[in-house]
């Protein structure tokens, strides 16, 4: 069983991005939420306590949303940004390169794409 969290010395509305953090650490631990972001165990425990050293968390933060922010692309096999998956999608189709069209028709009939064309493309 998962162990909550505490990230009380947030405050009452916690940033998102400390939210995503958290959820991760409570999904398997403090050190392997560090590796799956590229952040020491420390920085992960100092984040979660408010206590983090340095003067400006945006770099931190923007680390923490590019690795759990976002959707696992099943055509990419990798997670993404929505704006990511939306820029994705949204793109002419790659006629030019046959394994990026392969990725690009997986994409277009992708449970994420609200526009998904069921037909199998």
């Amino acid at each position: 069983m998962a162990r909550k969290v505490d990230i009380s010395n947030w405050g009452e509305q916690p940033p998102h991005w400390i939210e995503l953090l958290a959820k991760e650490v409570e999904s398997s631990n403090r050190t392997a939420a560090g590796d799956r972001i590229g952040i020491s165990r420390t920085a992960v425990s100092l984040l979660l306590a408010n206590r983090y050293s340095s003067p400006s968390t945006a770099r931190m933060e923007k680390r923490i949303l590019a690795a759990l922010d976002g959707i696992q692309c099943p055509a990419q096999g990798i997670n993404i940004s929505t704006e990511q998956c939306r820029e994705y999608r949204d793109r002419p189709a790659p006629t030019h390169n046959p394994m990026a069209m392969r990725v690009w028709k997986v994409c277009q009939a992708c449970p994420n794409n609200p526009c998904r064309d069921d037909t199998g493309v």
